[in-house]
C-alpha cells in the first residue's frame, strides 16, 4: 500500500511528505513553463523530420527503380539491335564474300581466255616460223638441186623440146 495513504505521510514534519510536496511543486513548474508542450514539439519536430526523409527516402527508391527499369529497357534494346547489327553484318559479309567469288571468278575466266589467245597467237606465230623456214629451206634445197643438175647437164632436154615447139606453134 501507499504512503500517501498512510496518516503519518501528512505530518509536516515527515520528510517524505515535502520529498513528495517538492516533487509536485516540481512538476506544476514544468507545467507551468509548457515543458511537456515543448518535448511534445520536440518529438514532433523528430517525427516530422524522421517523416520526410522516409518520404525522401521513398521518392528516391521510386526514382531508382524507374531509372533501373528505363536501364533494363535501354539495355534490352541495345541487346536487340546489337543483335541485329551483328546479323546484318553477317549478311553483308556473305553477300561481300559472293561478289569476291564472282569477281574472282570472272578475273581467272579472263586471265584464261587472255592466256589462252597468247598461246594460241605464240602457237601461231610458230607455226608461221616454222611454214617460213621451212618454205625458205626448201627453196635454199631446190636452188642447190636445181644448181647441180644445170652443173652437170650442158642442156636441159625439157627446154630444148619446149623451144622446139615454139617455132611449131608460132607459125
Amino acid at each position: 500500500m501507499p504512503a500517501f495513504f498512510d496518516g503519518e505521510f501528512w505530518n509536516l514534519s515527515n520528510p517524505e511528505f515535502w520529498v513528495g510536496a517538492g516533487l509536485v511543486v516540481f512538476f506544476g513548474i514544468l507545467i507551468l513553463v509548457k515543458v511537456p508542450a515543448m518535448i511534445a514539439a520536440q518529438l514532433d519536430g523528430a517525427a516530422q523530420k524522421i517523416q520526410s526523409e522516409l518520404d525522401e527516402a521513398q521518392r528516391l527508391r521510386t526514382e531508382a527503380e524507374a531509372l533501373l527499369a528505363q536501364i533494363r529497357a535501354e539495355k534490352a534494346a541495345a541487346d536487340i539491335q546489337a543483335r541485329e547489327m551483328l546479323a546484318a553484318a553477317e549478311a553483308d559479309a556473305r553477300i561481300m564474300e559472293a561478289e569476291a567469288r564472282v569477281r574472282l571468278e570472272e578475273t581467272l575466266a579472263r586471265r584464261q581466255a587472255l592466256a589462252e589467245r597468247r598461246i594460241a597467237a605464240a602457237e601461231a606465230q610458230a607455226s608461221a616460223d616454222v611454214k617460213a623456214a621451212a618454205a625458205e629451206i626448201a627453196a635454199e634445197a631446190a636452188e642447190t638441186i636445181l644448181a647441180a643438175r644445170l652443173a652437170t647437164q650442158k642442156t636441159d632436154p625439157l627446154l630444148d623440146a619446149a623451144i622446139g615447139q615454139i617455132g611449131t606453134r608460132l607459125n
